[in-house]
């Protein structure tokens, strides 16, 4: 399955979203669009080998979401092996971790996330108001191209389940919901990142990242 949208009218860089059957694919689509990319709707490794970055949105339960994503597992290690931009965008951030209470809460043995940015999902301490959903105010904790122009801004959060990376360095940005969470995390090549908000979501904020994150790939 493959579906190319309409270029801009200024091509900065071409990046693939990986269909993997969950996402906001033509939500995302516009936003990267309107950030100056050339989009390409795909499950083709021969796409994201030729792409100056990849998408890996989400939206639902991690265990669905690694389960889908499997047999493309190893194309999207090999992404980030060769330094192209991965970004995941919600659920697709965090399967970018190790692994996630989530299943563990629902009775089921536990799956192994992507493991590029060592960590598990957490699920919000009991008594408060799940899924944490709206908007929240970014805190940036520490320099990365994703976060230029956008400290103090907010942003739109639908999620239950959060990132807790084994090395704070990762933590490039973080939410206050009862609780300080890390809302964007990065690996220390700061080549794999991902935001817990949907950015194609969170209006000028939002699309300001995504033109942050496509001259990132511009730039490679």
């Amino acid at each position: 399955m493959c579906t190319v949208s309409s270029p801009p009218a200024e091509t900065l860089a071409s990046v693939v979203i990986v269909d993997y059957g969950l996402g906001n694919l033509r939500s995302v689509t516009r936003g990267l669009e309107r950030a100056g990319a050339d989009v390409e709707i795909t499950d083709d490794p021969a796409a994201f080998v030729a792409a100056d970055g990849v998408v890996l949105p989400g939206v639902g339960a991690f265990r669905e979401g690694v389960e889908n994503a499997d047999p493309l597992r190893e194309d999207l290690l090999a992404v980030a092996e060769s330094g192209t931009p991965l970004f995941g965008i919600c659920l697709g951030m965090q399967m970018l971790l190790t692994t996630s209470e989530e299943g563990e809460t629902d009775g089921e043995s536990a799956v192994r996330g992507l493991d590029l940015i060592p960590g598990t999902n957490v699920r919000f301490a009991e008594g408060q108001k799940v899924p944490h959903m709206g908007w929240n105010e970014l805190e940036i904790q520490r320099e990365h191209p994703l976060v230029e122009g956008v400290d103090g801004n907010y942003a739109y959060f639908v999620h239950s389940y959060y990132a807790a990376p084994d090395d704070e360095n990762a933590v490039v940005a973080t939410t206050e919901y009862d609780r300080e969470f890390p809302s964007i995390v990065a690996n220390e090549a700061g080549t794999v990142f991902g935001t817990q908000f949907h950015p194609e979501k969170s209006g000028e904020t939002g699309l300001q990242i995504l033109r942050n994150f496509v001259e990132i790939c511009a730039d490679e």
